[in-house]
């Protein structure tokens, strides 16, 4: 047995995040494009099918057997509410607002909901309760309303463990995860399977757009994407695996994993995938994207996705953007406020790219 003296108790590391810390501020994804030794389009060709591995696994796709719930007036918005299976075993409510001016079809936005306790209620601006009232304030959060008050069909449905398919709340009533986050379970559960939450909430994102473009005050050849928080984690996705979008706003999700994600906890298992890391960082995700037409926002005063690496992920995307060739396709909403939706550009954006 080792006595060496010339070590102490605080020399050795019992702390398992510590570990993790450390092996971030070391690691060199494999496809960070500041340091790949070549171009462009050679980066993106040989990143993205790698990147996009990582998701295992698609649920198959199925008939969405859509049945129209209900339709009513919301301050001259048109919303309806449907259900329609997305995957094998699973259905989801679809909600579509439809502008009031003019006689369609409209370009089309899908709109998804970050983390938090409505879903997509407050972002559709299903204000029935104080608390989405408050959510609705606190984050400038029905942009699903917002926009289709400015002359867009909007479409949401909620996430697997939010809104009407969080497995608290009635109809389920299961209560057995113990306060354990159902995100990170599903996750589990997904792996399992050799899926991904991602990759279930992608299949079910594209089986609502499959329906969503046969309505006829859709126009299918003008779709964009946009959500905030973790709507921005699956707004990024969601373009990177449907070429069906024209243009994406990513709205407070700019960072670096090594700080928001490793050091700060603030992810969890429906935006992660097994070895995503090892290939790319947020910034380099998000070039992925490019040539398509790019709306960051960025919150000043943001507590969740602090400004400093904020700007140090929209700068690296700026890179990718220039090295592209289309530079202009990227802007980005800086504007004075928390962990929000900055609304400023949003309009005009999407009218470029989309009419």
């Amino acid at each position: 047995m080792s006595n060496d003296s010339s070590y102490s108790p605080t020399d050795y590391n019992l702390s398992p995040l510590k570990m993790f810390m450390a092996m971030a501020a070391q690691h060199h994804p494999k496809f960070h494009f500041a340091d790949f030794q070549g171009d462009f389009s050679s980066w993106k060709a040989k990143a993205l099918p790698e990147v996009l591995e990582t998701l295992g696994l698609w649920p198959d796709r199925v008939e969405p057997r859509a049945r129209l719930i209900v339709e009513w007036i919301d301050r001259g918005i048109r919303k309806r509410r449907y259900l329609i299976d997305v995957a094998p075993f699973i259905s989801a409510s679809l909600q579509v607002n439809l502008p009031s001016s003019g006689g369609g079809p409209w370009p089309t936005l899908c709109c998804w909901h970050g983390h938090g306790p409505y879903g997509k209620d407050p972002v559709m601006g299903n204000v029935a309760t104080q608390g989405i009232a408050e959510n609705v304030s606190a984050h400038n959060y029905d942009y699903g309303h917002q926009m289709a008050e400015a002359g867009y069909v909007t479409y949401a449905i909620d996430w697997i463990a939010s809104g009407e398919r969080n497995d608290n709340k009635k109809p389920h009533f299961f209560n057995h995860n113990s306060h354990r986050d159902w995100c990170n379970l599903y996750y589990l559960h997904a792996t399992m399977f050799g899926m991904t939450s991602l990759s279930i909430n992608l299949a079910h994102g594209r089986a609502a757009t499959d329906f969503v473009v046969t309505l006829p005050e859709v126009d299918s050849s003008r779709l964009g994407v946009m959500g905030l928080s973790g709507g921005g984690t699956m707004t990024l996705w969601s373009a990177l695996t449907d070429s069906r979008f024209r243009a994406a706003e990513i709205i407070c999700y700019s960072d670096l994993w090594e700080y928001f994600g490793i050091r700060d906890l603030n992810y969890c298992g429906m935006q992660v995938a097994p070895g995503l890391y090892r290939l790319v960082d947020l910034p380099d995700l998000q070039g992925l994207l490019a040539p398509l037409p790019l709306l960051v926002d960025i919150g000043v005063m943001d507590s969740c996705f602090q400004i400093d690496h904020s700007l140090e992920c929209f700068h690296q995307v700026e890179e990718i953007y220039k090295a592209a060739g289309c530079p202009e396709n990227l802007e980005c909403d800086l504007f004075k406020g928390e962990h929000a939706w900055g609304g400023n550009l949003s309009k005009d954006f999407f009218g470029k790219h989309l009419q």
